[in-house]
């Protein structure tokens, strides 16, 4: 069935487009409600999105629940050691067959008339089978599956449309920064305790921004962190920005890095047996660049987050290297579900597994220091958006940092201190990665075939 397209909807994304050449942006988009319809239909049946951590479901049969957009699915390891990403409905009447977070189990079953499948997806059976189908073909019953599943570095990603590109052209340049993260350990990641969750009445988009790119706020917003010691060991309120490198990866992906020009010592790896944990595998490029990278956070469009710090929590404590992931899931356009993981490598002590959870709840856990600071004013974005003031007028935000029209152009260097590829701001005082993310968000909400390739230049604003 085609999908509907309303006028009005276009109508929208030419002013949004319009607004981001100029640096402003129309804060009424951010939760119209024909906009929220078409982002489930246009960017979440279509896009690669983050759904889980192979070590998760480590043995077969092992499953988690999870969401693409508003769609439930079951991630699950089968009984073939093939991962799937299976859609929770069945094929009788569409309930669901899962109804658990998290398990191990051989087959699912249907709680409404007992259709029954098998972790791989095959229909197995139903009560009284041949009386009631008699020769059914069930091999044309089985569940729906994700059009593609793919595991990098083991992070598993799906995508619903079969006219996707691979993983790694979706990722374009940021795979390079993919790599630098997370694709260096000996030994690979492992997810400690469950998944932190947490309803934001905001919209999804508001935090995929922030965490791609928006280091403005970190000096005022966090400000009290550097008074009471819950925060980066290396950051003051006088030069946050000024350290960090922002990175314009292409295809909506960017990526904010404290790269220093000699290893320091508070790199990737500062636990005392780190040394042990990584390798130059992927290139000494990459290993000497994760040597004198001492934080990062960035963006996968449309909404897998990353980030990685290290954090010391008392005056007393040294630095704690500590890693999270986190997917903004839409629920409505003013109001988020965001689910957070915390990331050590394999090969940690068990104490030391404990310091790095520590410091993830107290920092960026549901009620972590940088989580409060962050929710309110993105709540508080939210409820401006949806006003009839604002709508009425026409209000525009502010997008303008960096921009040669206020004589405060940032400057495109630090090829010196990173090679990897990308459009590179340094210092951080811009804006560029933001706009860059809604320029994405734009062309994937356009009706037509799946989207082009977008270049970092193109996501930077040129025009070609």
């Amino acid at each position: 069935m085609p999908i509907h397209f309303d006028p009005q909807v276009d109508e929208i994304l030419d002013h949004v487009d319009d607004s981001l050449d100029a640096g402003t942006f129309p804060v009424s988009v951010l939760t119209d409600k024909g906009l929220f319809d078409r982002e489930l239909e246009r960017i979440f049946t279509r896009a690669w999105v983050y759904v889980g951590h192979e070590s998760e479901i480590t043995s077969r049969g092992d499953y988690v629940h999870r969401y693409i957009g508003k769609d439930a699915f079951v991630l699950v390891r089968g009984e073939d050691d093939q991962v799937r990403v299976l859609f929770d409905s069945c094929r009788h009447r569409g309930a669901l067959i899962c109804r658990a977070e998290k398990g191990n189990a051989s087959h699912f079953r249907c709680s409404y008339h007992g259709w029954t499948y098998a972790n791989t997806g095959e229909m197995t059976g139903a009560p009284m089978f041949r009386k009631a189908y008699g020769s059914m073909d069930k091999s044309k019953w089985g569940l729906i599956q994700a059009a593609h599943v793919e595991n990098l570095h083991g992070f598993i990603f799906a995508s619903l449309d079969p006219e996707a590109p691979t993983l790694e052209e979706y990722l374009g340049e940021m795979k390079w920064y993919f790599d630098l993260v997370y694709g260096q350990l000996k030994d690979g990641w492992e997810v400690i305790g469950e998944p932190m969750r947490s309803i934001v009445h905001a919209n999804w988009k508001t935090a995929s921004e922030n965490f791609g790119g928006d280091d403005y706020h970190t000096m005022f917003l966090h400000k009290s962190l550097t008074e009471v010691n819950l925060t980066a060991f290396y950051m003051d309120d006088t030069r946050a920005p000024l350290s960090v490198m922002h990175v314009l990866a292409g295809n909506g992906h960017s990526i904010a890095l404290d790269v220093r020009p000699e290893d320091d010592g508070k790199g990737f790896w500062m636990w005392p047996n780190g040394e042990e944990l990584y390798t130059d595998a992927l290139g000494e490029e990459l290993y000497d660049t994760a040597r004198r990278t001492a934080s990062h956070v960035g963006t996968i469009f449309p909404n897998f987050s990353i980030l990685g710090f290290p954090l010391q929590q008392t005056v007393e404590s040294g630095p704690v290297a500590m890693h999270v992931i986190r997917v903004w899931l839409p629920r409505s356009p003013t109001e988020l579900e965001l689910i957070n993981w915390v990331l050590v490598p394999k090969g940690l002590t068990e104490e030391q597994k404990t310091e790095a959870a520590r410091s993830a709840l107290a920092t960026f856990g549901t009620s972590g220091t940088f989580e409060q600071d962050d929710t309110e004013p993105w709540e508080a974005v939210a409820r401006t958006s949806e006003t009839a003031f604002a709508k009425k007028i026409d209000m525009q935000l502010n997008y303008q940092l960096g921009m040669p029209q206020n004589g405060t152009a940032i400057s495109r260097q630090g090829d010196e201190i990173l090679s990897g590829p990308g459009i590179k701001y340094f210092p951080a005082f811009e804006e560029g990665l933001l706009r860059g993310f809604w320029r994405r968000w734009v062309q994937f909400m356009r009706p037509g075939d799946y989207p082009t390739t977008m270049t970092p230049a193109e996501q930077d604003g040129e025009r070609g």
